[in-house]
């Protein structure tokens, strides 16, 4: 089957979260002040982070994020608080190689609503749609091995820890070369 012709929900609930694509004018802003929030934190493990986008490139990323969503290639949802519909943050199924079928989750969250269960949370319900409803046969996250809460994650939704790549990539900002711990998870 063609992946075009996949329905693939625009937003998806759970117990306190919704997750919808970013997919309205202006998201770019509520983005954008989140990242100003919490740029110290995501400065250190994610290069997007290293220098504070504007308002505007926010807003473009997020409209070609919908794009990507409409072609097929990526699933990007931002992630709301059903009660506060506060932004939380935002998680994708990414990297998808639609020949095996498989794909890779990432994840960042607003430092303010760290360590509250949310982006675990949002990452079960994002396994559960690409496994169950995609039938993805692989989800795979990978993260820097030093960033214990984003490997906090995996591990509490019974990814598995496959290997530890060594010297597999660059730091955030570039300076050094980091290992990579891949988690995956089978259909």
């Amino acid at each position: 089957m063609n992946p075009l012709l996949l329905d693939v929900p625009l937003k998806l609930e759970t117990e306190r979260l919704i997750l919808r694509a970013p997919l309205q004018t202006g998201d770019g802003n509520m983005v954008n002040q989140a990242i100003r929030d919490s740029f110290n934190e995501l400065k250190a493990w994610l290069p997007f982070a290293q220098e504070q986008p504007s308002v505007e490139e926010t807003e473009i990323n997020l409209r070609n994020a919908h794009i990507n969503f409409l072609k097929r290639e990526s699933f990007r949802f931002l992630i709301f608080h059903k009660g506060t519909d506060d932004f939380i943050g935002t998680t994708s199924l990414q990297g998808i190689d639609w020949d095996i079928p498989k794909c890779e989750i990432g994840y960042w969250v607003n430092t303010k609503f760290g360590s509250k269960g949310y982006m675990t949370e949002a990452v079960k319900e994002l396994t559960n749609l690409g496994l169950n409803h995609i039938k993805f046969n692989r989800i795979e996250i990978r993260c820097e091995s030093t960033n214990l809460k984003s490997r906090c994650i995996p591990e509490r939704l019974g990814f598995e820890l496959e290997g530890t790549l060594r010297n597999d990539d660059l730091s955030a900002d570039g300076t050094k070369l980091t290992d990579t711990c891949i988690y995956s998870i089978v259909s």
